[in-house]
């Protein structure tokens, strides 16, 4: 199955030259759907990860039901003010602004193995904070992995010495 055919494409948004890879019509579609988190599940099945890490929001879609596919924890990596207990901060730019992550400060223990999922790679802002994120609470990413990637942005540049994963590229 082709799940590519299941990702919208909308111009100008959510400023005008930007466009938006949508996978709601994926989401949506419980063949495309399960056939997305397969992929994940297939790649990290016995790869001895602990814990998956979704960046919010769309990181949690794929990420929760692939650390139930592997049997690891899963970790919510979210906006500001959004976390209720002590948590660790990161600033990032993003390819039209800039904004912050949380986690909270007890979410990994060092040598903790992780493997960090979002629905699209763009500029590797996000990514790359989120990486920070982990590395100051001692874990070890071992992976990052990504529903798309837009290549000509260059967000691999942004995780140099990681694996990164990607299933669909444009």
């Amino acid at each position: 199955m082709s799940i590519e055919g299941l990702i919208r494409a909308i111009p100008d948004f959510p400023l005008p030259g930007i466009l938006f890879r949508d996978i709601t019509p994926l989401l949506k579609d419980a063949e495309g759907f399960r056939h997305a988190i397969d992929l994940f599940v297939d790649r990290f099945k016995g790869s001895g990860v602990q814990h998956v890490v979704g960046i919010e929001a769309r990181g949690y879609m794929l990420g929760a039901p692939l650390a139930y596919g592997i049997g690891a924890g899963f970790i919510p990596v979210r906006k500001p003010g959004k976390l209720p207990y002590s948590k660790l901060s990161e600033s990032y730019a993003l390819e039209y602004g800039t904004n912050s992550l949380e986690i909270h400060a007890d979410a990994l223990q060092s040598g903790d193995r992780v493997v960090v999922v979002d629905d699209l790679l763009a500029t590797g802002g996000t990514a790359a904070a989120t990486r920070r994120l982990l590395e100051r609470l001692g874990a070890k990413v071992e992976a990052f992995a990504f529903l798309i990637e837009l290549d000509a942005l260059k967000g691999r540049d942004a995780l140099p010495g990681s694996e990164v994963v990607s299933f669909i590229r444009y």
